[in-house]
């Protein structure tokens, strides 16, 4: 009898993506691999943190669950099943499955290990990459890119502004902090994206929950109760990002079926 974990699917869970899972490759020997249970593999290792050598032998070989992690981060199977949840967390929530307003923020996150594209950011005082997000009202994930934590905010806004806009046509407003104030930037949105850009800025002095900014470092919250982004892990940021959008894949999932 195979041990169950905390964080395995459940069966409605599973049935909800299991029909989005990629097909086997054509050619070659049937699959035999237990999907749900790869699936199982991964989203233990972002629960807890483990390396792949740790893995527990209940789940398919590490290198099994790896070589699927890979093919899924690089072909853009993630991005799909995103998508997917997204839109029917809006739906069930009584709104358009594509969003036209989002929020976005960034965080710095130290690196444990040897890795890409690692700077300093001198606000926060860390060393490593940081994590920009874009979400929408509700905090679900739109659009991750990672990178130099030396790069500031508004030149990663550019960055991730132009990923965003290939995937969704749709947004009309974004919402941003202090740190993306400045007129360039601002025109730059708009005159590439005929997009509202707006810097909501924290009152002074006071504490006061500031509207939509709350929403995006919720999502960050979210994050952080996934160990494997404690830290930044990984040694590529197509990896960093790809445990990113599992982390709001495993969010999406229970929010659809609970338990």
């Amino acid at each position: 009898m195979e041990k169950v974990y905390p964080s395995d699917l459940t069966d409605k869970q599973w049935n909800l993506i299991k029909p989005h899972m990629p097909d086997a490759k054509e050619g070659g020997r049937p699959r035999t691999t237990n999907m749900r249970q790869v699936v199982n593999a991964i989203f233990y290792q972002l629960r807890t943190g483990c390396q792949w050598k740790y893995l527990p032998n209940d789940f398919p070989p590490r290198s099994t669950v790896y070589g699927y992690f890979v093919q899924w981060r690089d072909d853009g199977a993630l991005d799909d099943l995103l998508r997917v949840l997204s839109g029917a967390v809006r739906v069930k929530a009584g709104r358009n499955s594509a969003p036209s307003a989002g929020i976005i923020d960034s965080q710095s996150v130290k690196t444990a290990g040897p890795s890409e594209s690692v700077g300093y950011d001198g606000g926060k005082k860390i060393k490593g990459r940081k994590r920009h997000i874009c979400v929408d009202v509700m905090g679900l994930l739109l659009c991750v890119i990672v990178h130099s934590a030396g790069i500031q905010e508004r030149a990663g806004a550019r960055m991730l502004m132009l990923k965003l806009m290939a995937i969704c046509q749709g947004i009309k407003i974004i919402w941003a902090d202090g740190g993306y104030s400045g007129n360039p930037l601002k025109t730059w949105v708009k005159k590439l994206f005929d997009v509202v850009w707006e810097v909501v800025k924290r009152p002074r002095k006071v504490f006061k929950i500031v509207k939509f900014r709350w929403i995006v470092e919720r999502t960050f919250g979210w994050m952080n109760h996934q160990r494997r982004l404690s830290k930044d892990y990984e040694y590529s940021i197509a990896s960093a990002e790809a445990w990113i959008k599992l982390a709001a894949i495993n969010t999406m999932i229970r929010r659809l079926c609970p338990g």
